[in-house]
C-alpha cells in the first residue's frame, strides 16, 4: 500500500504507539496515509479503537517480520 508517511513504533509500549502515532498524524494533511510499525501486541487493540474515537481511516492492517503494521488515512 502507499503511504505518505512512516512511523516506527518498534519497542513502545502502550500508550506510547497511539499517542505517538497521533503526534504523527497532527503534521500531515487531510487524506495522507501513515504507516506505522509496532511490537507491542496491544497496539492491535488499541488502533482499532483510536481510529474509531477520532474518525480516521483504519485502511490496513497486518504482520511484517513479526511486528504490527497499520495504515491510517489521516480525516479529511
Amino acid at each position: 500500500m502507499n503511504f505518505d508517511k512512516e512511523f516506527d513504533a518498534s519497542g513502545l509500549s502502550c500508550p506510547l504507539p497511539i499517542v505517538k502515532t497521533k503526534k504523527a498524524l497532527a503534521d500531515m494533511s487531510p487524506g495522507q496515509v501513515l504507516k506505522v510499525v509496532a511490537t507491542d501486541p496491544g497496539s492491535v487493540a488499541d488502533m482499532q479503537a483510536f481510529t474509531e474515537q477520532t474518525g480516521h481511516a483504519l485502511l490496513e492492517t497486518g504482520t511484517e517480520s513479526g511486528k504490527h503494521v497499520f495504515y491510517i488515512r489521516k480525516k479529511a
